[in-house]
C-alpha cells in the first residue's frame, strides 16, 4: 500500500514537443524534473499501446506493443538515422493538439527512413529483442505488416486462410513481408529502449510510474488474431458479443465499446495464464498498474454484436476473485489500483471490497448529492482509496464547476472546498483531494493548471478529433506552478524527501 504521497496524471502524448505529439524524449525528462521539483512521487499515464479507433489507447491493436508515434525523433537524429532537414520537415506549429491525421500521413515513412539507415549492430539488437519477446512480438510485427499490406482490418483480409492463421499462410506471408516485419520489430525495440531509459530516469528521481491497463483489446488486434481461444468469437474472428455499459451518467443509450468479450471459462481452465502474463509484461513498464473497468471482472455488460447501441444487453458473471487470487499467486509483486467508477451493484461493490485493492474517489463526482453523504466527499474518503480530482474520462474540474454543475451543486462545491476565483479554482480542488485521508492523491495536469473544457481529454461515448488530443504547452512547466504544487503537497503532509 502507498505511503501518504501524491501524483499527476498526464499522458505521454500530451507532453510538449515540436513534432506534433509528446514523446519519450527530453520533454518527458523535463516533466519528470517538474514532478520532482513539485514534490510528486507518482506520474500516472494512459496506456502506452498503439492507438486504435478514434485514436483511443483503449482500443489498441495490441495489448503488449508500444505506440511508435511516441518514439523520440531527436534521439534518432542523434544516432544518425534522421537528418536535421527531415526533422524540420515534420515540425508542427500547433502546440495544443495532437494532429493524428498528419502523424499517420508522415510518421511511418519517416520511421522507415530511420530503419533503412540502421546498421547491422542496431538491427541485430532488434532481432535479439524479438527473441526475448518471442511470446508476442513476432506475431504482432506480422499482424501489423499484414494490416498495412491489405489496408484493411483483420476481419476483412481477402485471404481467409490467413485470418484463420493456417501454418502455410503464416509462413507464406512471413517470407513475403519479411522486411516489413523486421521494420515493426525495429520500432518496438526503439520504443522499449527509449521507455526503459525514461522510466529509469524517473525512478532515479524518486518518481514512479502508474500505468493504465485496458481491460479489453480491439477486435482488430494481434491478440484476437493469434489467440482466438481467449475470446467469444464466431467464424472469421468476428465477435458474437461485444463490450460496453448500459445507460449511465455519460450516455442515455449506454456505451457500446465494441471490444470482443473474453471466454472466461477457457481462461479459468488455463489458470488465467494469459492474464498473469499480461500483468508480468506490464511490470516491465510500470511500477503500479491501474486496471481500467475493474468491475468487469465481476460482472460485465454483454451486447449482441449486431446491436448498434448498448441498450440491448445483459449482465454476465466474470471470473471474480478467482482471477485476483491467480494474480496474487503468480504475480505477487504487482501493485494495483482498481478503477471502480460507474454504476455498481451490490455484487460488484462486494467484489471490489473482497479484492483488497485500492479504489478511486473522484472530486468532480463528489458534489452531485447536495443533501446526502457522497462517499467521494473528501471527509468520507477512506485511507485505502486513491483520491482523484478528475480522470481522463471526466470533465476538468473547472469545466464541471463553471459550465456543467447545477447552481446548488456549484455552490456546495464552492462552500465545501472554500473555493476562491482569485486563488485559482484548480488549486482549491487539489487542496481538497490532497487533504483527504487517502494515502495517494492524483490530479490530471489540466486541474493543476485550472483549465476548462478545451483541455478535456476524452468524452465517453463520443468519437472525434477533440478526444485524446489535448497537449500541454512547455511554458506551463514552470517554477511558479511546481512551487505552488509543492507547497500544497507539503501542507497536507504528502511530501517525503528522498533519504
Amino acid at each position: 500500500m502507498f505511503e501518504r504521497t501524491s501524483g499527476i496524471l498526464l499522458h505521454i502524448a500530451s507532453l510538449p514537443g515540436p513534432y506534433g505529439i509528446g514523446s519519450l524524449g527530453q520533454n518527458a525528462r523535463q516533466f519528470v524534473d517538474f514532478l520532482e521539483a513539485a514534490g510528486q512521487r507518482y506520474w500516472q499515464i494512459l496506456p502506452l499501446v498503439p492507438v486504435g479507433l478514434g485514436n483511443s489507447p483503449y482500443m489498441s491493436t495490441s495489448s503488449a506493443a508500444g505506440n511508435p508515434l511516441l518514439i523520440d525523433l531527436d534521439a534518432l537524429g542523434e544516432l544518425g538515422l534522421l537528418t536535421q532537414e527531415e526533422l524540420n520537415a515534420v515540425r508542427v506549429e500547433d502546440p495544443d493538439r495532437v494532429d493524428y491525421d498528419f502523424l499517420n500521413e508522415t510518421r511511418p515513412a519517416l520511421l522507415r527512413k530511420a530503419f533503412d539507415r540502421a546498421g547491422d549492430e542496431l538491427r541485430q539488437a532488434a532481432q535479439e529483442f524479438a527473441k526475448e519477446q518471442a511470446d508476442w512480438l513476432p506475431d504482432y510485427a506480422l499482424f501489423t505488416a499484414l494490416h498495412s499490406h491489405f489496408d484493411a482490418p483483420l476481419q476483412e483480409w481477402p485471404d481467409k486462410s490467413l485470418i484463420r492463421r493456417t501454418k502455410k499462410s503464416v509462413e507464406q506471408y512471413t517470407e513475403l513481408l519479411k522486411e516489413e516485419v523486421e521494420f515493426h520489430i525495429f520500432l518496438q525495440y526503439l520504443f522499449h529502449s527509449q521507455w526503459t531509459g525514461l522510466k529509469t530516469y524517473a525512478n532515479q528521481k524518486g518518481v514512479f510510474i502508474i500505468g493504465d491497463l485496458p481491460i479489453y483489446v480491439s477486435v482488430d488486434s494481434a491478440d484476437v488474431w493469434t489467440h482466438p481461444e481467449l475470446f467469444r468469437l464466431g467464424a472469421g474472428r468476428v465477435p458474437k458479443f461485444v463490450s460496453g455499459v448500459p445507460a449511465d451518467a455519460f450516455s442515455a443509450t449506454g456505451q457500446r465499446w465494441g471490444n470482443p468479450l473474453y471466454d472466461w471459462a477457457y481462461h479459468e481452465k488455463t489458470g488465467f495464464d494469459w492474464w498473469c502474463g499480461r500483468i508480468r509484461h506490464c511490470l516491465a513498464f510500470y511500477d503500479v498498474i491501474r486496471i481500467d473497468h475493474f468491475r468487469g471482472f465481476d460482472t460485465y455488460w454483454e451486447i449482441p454484436a449486431e446491436e448498434e447501441t448498448a441498450l440491448v444487453g445483459k449482465w454476465k458473471r466474470g471470473p471474480g476473485m478467482k482471477l485476483i487470487e491467480a494474480f496474487r499467486e503468480k504475480v505477487p509483486e504487482a501493485e494495483f489500483i482498481a478503477e471502480d467508477l460507474g454504476e455498481l451493484n451490490d455484487t460488484a461493490r462486494q467484489f471490489i471490497k473482497d479484492s483488497g485493492l485500492p479504489g478511486m474517489r473522484v472530486m468532480v463526482d463528489a458534489f452531485h448529492d447536495t443533501w446526502g453523504e457522497s462517499s467521494f466527499l473528501p471527509h468520507n474518503c477512506p485511507p485505502d482509496a486513491v483520491a482523484y480530482t478528475g480522470t481522463h474520462d471526466t470533465p476538468t474540474f473547472v469545466q464541471w464547476l463553471m459550465e456543467q454543475a447545477p447552481e446548488d451543486q456549484k455552490q456546495f462545491a464552492m462552500d465545501y472546498l472554500r473555493l476562491r476565483v482569485e486563488e485559482g479554482l484548480g488549486w482549491g480542488v487539489i487542496s481538497g483531494a490532497w487533504a483527504t485521508p487517502c494515502r495517494l492523491a492524483v490530479a490530471p495536469f489540466q486541474d493543476v493548471l485550472g483549465l476548462g473544457g478545451d483541455a478535456r481529454m476524452n468524452t465517453p461515448g463520443t468519437v472525434g478529433d477533440h478526444n485524446w488530443s489535448w497537449r500541454v504547452r512547455s511554458e506551463a512547466l514552470n517554477p511558479d506552478v511546481s512551487s505552488r504544487l509543492r507547497q500544497i503537497t507539503q501542507t497536507y503532509r504528502r511530501f517525503r524527501p528522498l533519504s
